[in-house]
């Protein structure tokens, strides 16, 4: 019976109650001695009660039970998720790999949880400063159990595969080319219908916010109207065998047992909520007359730090759009940045190197390291025709960009048996073009 529907607005102060259930909001107040219908209040937290109104994150829930009822948690072996950046010796090394496999069901079943495995990151969640890169393969439903991170925010982008996910504030559905974020402490299910596949970039110690738009104006890029939250749906649904709630909680996996549903939310308010966002409506800013605006001019949603213009990281993408500019070398220059730089690709070919990035893969270009154009695209671009044309129809990229140092885990140089041995190959046929007698 239930239709997918959504409000709009980022970070705005929503509403939403169940139509089953009409007035289960309480009016005029959050935490009466008797909610409607019967509902226990509770609050759920994004920030610290005495941040300033611009930055205080806050939604009340009124639900059927209180998610406090559960048994004690209990550490759960599953997955492939660590916060060890010291597994392996730091490589400074440009890094690629090819797309990550998808177990095969129903010999090697998988699901959401099961499936996330940490590629590399920086930082640590008890002091509440760093990120993480995770990339999550599955191929079957989360059922009877839920995740929650105690750890930071998940801004997931599925690359292939649509996901239905569940949450406590309702339901969202999240295709290629669409992202959405569960914030710190929202319970979520991920549901699959085959081979599914994605990244995920969580912060800890900070939340995602629009990038200031500066000089651009007031309109551009990713607009406020076009993220879209979920509206309230609760199951009152027992589950004697045992519903399992599993919690992220330093970097490790706990589970819990309940023999409830926790989508048991009527009705719910605030302003810290899930969200999603499709990539199409992003509003392309470029140079029209010569040479490179910088790429920050493409970030779609930012976790800031407290130093001005640093974030701890952005998340940028490459859309389709039009290259106009004059005399000017247009695929991304080379360059060496005091940025960590993690890419992946949801679909077609990336301008700069359309051999060997391929769809469900990634590269990281660590600080400082070296990077650019392979010989072949530097070769074409450089002897092009300079017309209007279209740049990257079809095709969308992403980055993760991060002040941080990243380290790259064991899984993501050797168990996962991905890493692109011959990546640095694609420069080597560059040669030299300088004639001191040419100008």
């Amino acid at each position: 019976w239930f239709i997918l529907q959504y409000m709009s607005g980022f970070g705005n102060e929503h509403v939403s109650e169940d139509p089953r259930c009409p007035g289960a909001l309480p009016e005029g107040q959050n935490n009466p001695q008797v909610c409607p219908y019967g509902l226990y209040a509770e609050q759920l937290s994004g920030s610290a009660f005495t941040c300033p109104r611009p930055t205080n994150k806050r939604s009340w829930l009124y639900r059927i039970l209180p998610s406090v009822c559960h048994k004690p948690f209990k550490p759960l072996e599953e997955g492939h998720l660590t916060h060890d950046w010291d597994e392996m010796e730091p490589d400074p090394n440009q890094l690629r790999w090819k797309p990550f496999e998808i177990p095969k069901a129903p010999q090697n079943k998988m699901d959401f949880v099961s499936g996330l495995h940490t590629l590399c990151g920086a930082g640590e969640p008890r002091g509440r400063n760093g990120i993480a890169v995770h990339i999550f393969v599955c191929n079957t439903s989360m059922i009877d159990r839920c995740l929650y991170n105690s750890d930071g925010d998940f801004l997931i982008v599925p690359q292939q595969g649509k996901l239905l996910i569940t949450t406590e504030f309702g339901k969202m559905q999240v295709e290629p080319n669409e992202i959405c974020v569960i914030q710190q402490g929202m319970r979520f299910s991920v549901e699959v219908f085959g081979e599914t596949r994605g990244y995920i970039l969580e912060v800890y110690g900070a939340h995602f916010e629009l990038p200031d738009l500066g000089p651009i104006g007031a309109n551009g890029l990713a607009n406020p109207r076009d993220f879209l939250v979920p509206v309230a749906w609760y199951e009152d649904r027992q589950v004697p065998g045992g519903y399992t709630v599993i919690s992220k909680y330093q970097g490790k996996l706990f589970a819990a047992q309940q023999d409830h549903s926790p989508y048991n939310v009527v009705a719910w308010h605030g302003n810290y909520t899930p969200y999603k966002y499709h990539l199409e409506k992003f509003m392309v800013i470029n140079a029209v007359a010569f040479d490179h605006a910088d790429p920050s001019i493409f970030t779609v949603l930012t976790a800031k730090t407290t130093r001005a213009g640093v974030a701890l990281a952005d998340f940028v993408i490459f859309p389709p759009r039009w290259g106009v500019a004059n005399n000017t070398f247009r695929p991304p220059y080379y360059h060496r940045n005091c940025m960590s730089e993690f890419m992946g690709l949801i679909k077609g070919h990336y301008e700069a190197k359309e051999e060997g990035f391929q769809p469900g893969g990634g590269s990281l270009h660590s600080m400082m390291t070296p990077h650019g154009p392979d010989a072949d695209c530097f070769e074409k671009a450089s002897k092009a025709r300079l017309e209007p044309e279209r740049v990257a129809d079809g095709t969308m990229a992403f980055m993760f960009e991060s002040s941080l140092s990243l380290a790259v885990t064991k899984w993501g140089l050797q168990t996962s048996n991905r890493l692109d041995k011959n990546y640095y190959k694609c420069w080597e046929p560059l040669k030299s073009h300088f004639n001191p007698k040419c100008k």
